[in-house]
């Protein structure tokens, strides 16, 4: 009889009840190297991120669920940036020495849950254990379309857009480093920052809609992923300050805390929504804005840079505000 090993007893918590392996190559075929939200190899979109305990989530401000949670959509935003769905991860676990039993099985438990209820097959990884906790995904999707989105894609004349509300990730990160006595008073803000919710299928549908623009998701923040994809697609841009769809919480703890919430909208990291450009003008398209809750901030024009035209008509240009992971 094979010996009952803790290492065995976890691994086969994470793989109970797992989504279906769905023996299916991808139907579109290409190929993309490295620098983009993923590679592309003979039509599999690839991807890899990292979560480390205290750095990208902090078992004192987030439940073992909402951590989790967080990594998982940080990694799917990538595929949807491409304009594809997920379908297969490795993933590997570090367990913190220090984590309780009932953290540990929490945190395995909704590893299992998260990866099956977006129909995602777990096919490999890892464990071990360490002095902090970490999370590593390799997820791997498909093309919905003959094409991806590519931060290369951008084009003058194409509008840029994005996906969702701003600044609420930063602006929840704010309340817990500042005022963490006001959680109750902004819950909002700080569920997201602990647990993002995007929709995971918008680059998908970007796709099936026709749209052939450039995307990325805003994980370093708008002011720096505007300048990523002006620098990849040889462009500049242009967006208008009153057109930013700063959320109404940001704004409002803004109002409260005396702050700019220009600051949590342009520079706050760890959104995961997209940020694209299309060249759609024609009506169809323009009534889907509303459906598929997005905002036209500005337009792709030739050039370099990336400027904001503020409401006094003052032209300034927008430097990249990268949160740096070393």
């Amino acid at each position: 009889m094979f010996p009952d090993l803790g290492e065995f007893r976890l691994v086969n918590k994470i793989l109970s009840n797992p989504a279906n392996f769905e023996q299916k190559g991808p139907e579109f075929r290409s190929w993309l190297p490295v620098g983009d939200d993923a590679a592309i190899f003979d039509g599999w979109l690839a991807t890899k991120d990292l979560s480390v305990e205290n750095v990208h989530f902090r078992m004192d401000w987030s439940t073992p669920e909402q951590a989790v949670e967080k990594h998982i959509v940080s990694n799917v935003s990538d595929i949807s940036a491409m304009g594809g769905r997920p379908r297969f991860a490795l993933f590997g676990l570090c367990v913190n020495k220090h984590w309780s039993v009932d953290v540990r099985d929490r945190v395995v438990k909704a590893v299992s849950e998260g990866f099956a209820k977006r129909g995602i097959a777990l096919i490999g990884g890892d464990t071990v254990s360490g002095e902090v906790g970490m999370f590593s995904t390799t997820l791997l999707g498909e093309q919905v379309a003959d094409h991806a989105l590519l931060r290369s894609a951008a084009k003058p004349g194409d509008d840029v857009c994005v996906a969702g509300t701003l600044g609420k990730s930063a602006a929840g990160l704010w309340i817990l480093m500042n005022h963490p006595e006001d959680i109750g008073r902004f819950p909002s803000l700080v569920e997201y920052h602990l647990c993002p919710k995007i929709k995971e299928d918008f680059g998908a549908r970007l796709v099936q809609a026709g749209v052939k623009g450039a995307c990325m998701d805003i994980s370093d923040g708008l002011s720096s992923e505007l300048n990523h994809l002006a620098l990849s697609s040889r462009v500049s841009i242009e967006i208008e300050a009153k057109k930013l769809p700063i959320d109404p919480e940001v704004q409002r703890m803004s109002d409260y805390y005396g702050l700019n919430s220009l600051e949590f909208a342009m520079n706050g990291g760890e959104e995961y929504q997209l940020l694209f450009t299309s060249s759609y003008k024609n009506d169809i398209f323009q009534k889907g804005i509303s459906r598929m809750e997005m905002c036209v901030l500005g337009n792709v024009v030739q050039g370099d840079g990336v400027y904001m035209v503020h409401q006094d008509g003052e032209r300034k240009i927008i430097k990249a505000q990268a949160w740096s992971h070393l």
